[in-house]
Formats: C-alpha cells, sequence, structure tokens
C-alpha cells in the first residue's frame, strides 16, 4: 500500500483544525530509506482565516503535533501559506522538497498551482542550503561515538540532492532514486542497513574515515555546481509577482 495512503494519516490530515491546500510525507520516508520503526513526518499548508491575519489577534503562523495515539509516531508540521510562500522565496531547499514530495496525504487545486510555482523558485543560490545542511548533517555524525547510519544516509541524501539540482533544475529527494545514476555502491550499502536494521543502527568506527574523504569529495562538487548550473543566479522578478498574486487569491478566495 502507498503509505501516503495510510487512514490514519489521512485522519489525521482531516482534523487539522484549519483547511490545508496540502500534506504531504517528508523524512525517511520520502528520502528513500525508511526503517520499520522510523517515525512520519508529515508537512504541509494551512491557511488561517482572514480575521486571524488582519485583526489584533492573529493566528499561528506554524502548528505543531506530535502523535502517538493512532499507532503511529508522527510529527505534524504545517505553516500557513503566506509563512510558506515567504520561505519559498528564497533559497530555502527543506520547504520545496515538502511541497513537491510525491507521497501526498491531502492537495487541492491550490497545491497544484503552488508546486508549479516552486519548481520556478529554484535557482543557483539554493547551492547554500544544502551546503549549510550536509555540513550540520557531517558535524551529527562526527559528534556521535559509535556513529550511526542514520545521519550519514542523511548526509549523502542532502549532497546528491543539492548536486542533482543544481546541474539539472529538477528536485530530488529519494537518495535511492539519486544513486542511480551516482552509482555509489557504498550509499546503497548504507540503504540497505538502515532499511533492514533499527532505527539506531551503528558502523564500524573504521568506516566513518572513508565516508569523510567523501564527503569532502561530494562537498566539492556541490560546491563547484553552480559554475555551470543551468539555473538562475536569482529568484526572477515574474516569479516574485506570481508568488505575491498568489497568496492574495489564497486569502480572498
Amino acid at each position: 500500500m502507498n503509505v501516503a495512503a495510510d487512514p490514519r494519516l489521512l485522519a489525521i490530515a482531516a482534523a487539522h483544525p484549519h483547511p490545508l491546500l496540502f500534506a504531504t510525507i517528508s523524512g525517511a520516508h520520502l528520502y528513500g530509506f525508511p526503517s520499520p520503526d522510523s517515525d512520519f513526518d508529515l508537512r504541509g499548508v494551512h491557511v488561517l482565516p482572514l480575521a486571524e491575519v488582519v485583526g489584533l489577534v492573529r493566528g499561528r503562523e506554524t502548528i505543531e503535533r506530535m502523535d502517538q495515539t493512532s499507532g503511529l509516531d508522527l510529527d505534524l508540521v504545517t505553516h500557513d501559506v503566506a509563512k510558506f510562500v515567504r520561505m519559498m522565496s528564497k533559497p530555502n531547499g527543506y520547504v520545496l522538497e515538502q511541497l513537491l514530495s510525491p507521497l501526498v496525504v491531502a492537495t487541492t487545486p491550490w497545491h497544484e498551482e503552488l508546486a508549479a510555482l516552486g519548481r520556478r523558485c529554484v535557482t543557483r543560490l539554493h547551492v547554500r542550503h544544502y551546503v549549510g545542511f550536509a555540513h550540520t548533517q557531517w558535524g551529527l555524525c562526527e559528534q556521535e561515538s559509535p556513529p550511526r547510519v542514520k545521519p550519514l544516509c542523511y548526509v549523502y541524501r542532502v549532497l546528491l540532492t543539492g548536486i542533482h539540482l543544481l546541474r539539472t533544475g529538477e528536485l530530488q529527494a529519494n537518495l535511492r532514486v539519486l544513486n542511480e545514476s551516482a552509482r555509489l555502491a557504498h550509499v546503497d550499502d548504507l540503504i540497505g542497513r538502515k532499511t533492514a536494521g533499527a532505527e539506531q543502527g551503528v558502523l564500524a568506527a573504521s568506516e566513518i574515515q572513508f565516508h569523510a574523504r567523501e564527503f569532502q569529495r561530494l562537498l566539492g562538487e556541490l560546491q563547484q555546481a553552480p559554475a555551470t548550473s543551468p539555473l538562475p543566479e536569482l529568484l526572477p522578478t515574474a516569479v516574485a509577482r506570481d508568488l505575491h498574486d498568489f497568496l492574495v487569491r489564497v486569502r480572498l478566495r
């Protein structure tokens, strides 16, 4: 069964206090390496009532919910449409990954339109997001003793997503798919260990030296990718205008 069609996820999305433009699955399920005990990262966009946007009493721009009562270890985070559109207008790969996730729990025609806008928001400046995120994930690996497989999978996912995005303009977050072209045998090995074992599976200490060299090699490729990228340098003015128009139409719907 498609994991996004799980009735428990559908029920949680339907119970949201505000209308949702969309809700998708992020995290390990999106990245192609969920363990049997992986939690569910549900992300989306809600629409605050107009009175809670223009009045003195403002609604919550971000709503978070942790849930384990349904038999799922679930983390739900949604942003009001205005906050989400502001984040889209900056080089923020994370929100675009949520918007364009193929694991769709709830959707609307507004979601389809926003996704089309999201594809036009990608610029060479997104390299900053992926370089910074890769450094953060690698730092987590270095802090652990013994190092775990899970953070290392995230390191490779971030690096290969960034390289692919800068080279092709296509946002691909699934490490399995990314590695079909990268052809890194050690990445396939890590995915196999992550998906077959427990969430906290560990690496041998000697392995981390090899992965440290791979991290530096792929980081170098990512940092050099903007020089030959087909993407625009900055967000086109027309896209910024279209984001504004979209937000106004959603508010006045």
